[in-house]
């Protein structure tokens, strides 16, 4: 979800206030939030690019803030400049990078081990990667690094399959 350089994007903004009791309540707000992948501004304060998705996805969190006793309100809005939103993205992409950094590391090192562990962690590492691609909305080149390890796992996988089919 690329912006255009030298010009800045809408974005959707949830400013938001829980109570401070139960903990459990603003643990599994900020998880969720995680879970989307936001930028976070300030306190109570979250941003994603624009698009119906996001929107949507801001939305459901603000009406379930006010299910639990808090309050939310969700914004577009447009960066100052072009420079403060490339440094919102810049933070959202370094974070997904080290994600799909973990996601190589987890790759290589299963490649030596026994088959039954790499097919667990073959499918694990799949899924990690589409999680990690919903809330990818500024794809670092780790993210190609990312698919190439986990697709040679899965050729690994699939050879010692093959081996032991013989």
């Amino acid at each position: 979800m690329e912006t255009v350089p030298g010009t800045a994007g809408q974005w959707v903004l949830l400013a938001y206030r829980i109570p401070r009791q139960p903990s459990t309540l603003r643990i599994t707000i900020w998880r969720k939030l995680d879970r989307l992948g936001v930028a976070r501004l300030g306190d109570g304060l979250v941003a994603l690019p624009a698009d119906a998705r996001t929107r949507e996805q801001l939305d459901w969190i603000a009406e379930e803030i006010g299910e639990v006793g808090g309050s939310a309100t969700v914004w577009l809005a447009v960066p100052g400049n072009a420079a403060q939103e490339k440094a919102i993205a810049t933070e959202m992409r370094s974070a997904r990078a080290a994600e799909y950094r973990a996601v190589i590391e987890q790759a290589e090192a299963t490649a030596s081990a026994r088959p039954g562990e790499r097919i667990r962690t073959l499918k694990r590492l799949q899924a990690e990667l589409r999680r990690i691609g919903r809330r990818d909305y500024f794809p670092p080149p780790e993210r190609d690094s990312a698919q190439q390890a986990v697709r040679a796992l899965a050729v690994a996988v699939t050879a010692a399959v093959a081996e032991d089919a013989r």
